[in-house]
C-alpha cells in the first residue's frame, strides 16, 4: 500500500477532521483575542528590543 492509499480513511473524515480541528481552534483565538489588553502591549515592548529571533520553547504544551 502506498503512503497515499488508506482504504479506511474517507476523504470526507479527512475533511471533517480538518474542520472540526479549526473550529477549536478558531474558538481559543476568539476568547484569546477577547483577554487581550495592556499587559500584552508590555510583553510586546520587553520584546522589541531583542536582536535577532526569539525562541519559546514549551509554547503549545498542555496543562496549567
Amino acid at each position: 500500500m502506498s503512503p497515499t492509499e488508506h482504504p479506511s480513511v474517507t476523504d470526507a473524515a479527512l475533511l471533517d477532521s480538518a474542520r472540526r480541528t479549526f473550529d477549536v481552534e478558531r474558538a481559543a483565538l476568539e476568547r484569546l483575542r477577547g483577554r487581550l489588553d495592556a499587559r500584552f502591549a508590555a510583553a510586546c515592548r520587553l520584546l522589541l528590543p531583542c536582536p535577532g529571533p526569539l525562541v519559546f520553547p514549551g509554547l503549545g504544551t498542555s496543562g496549567p
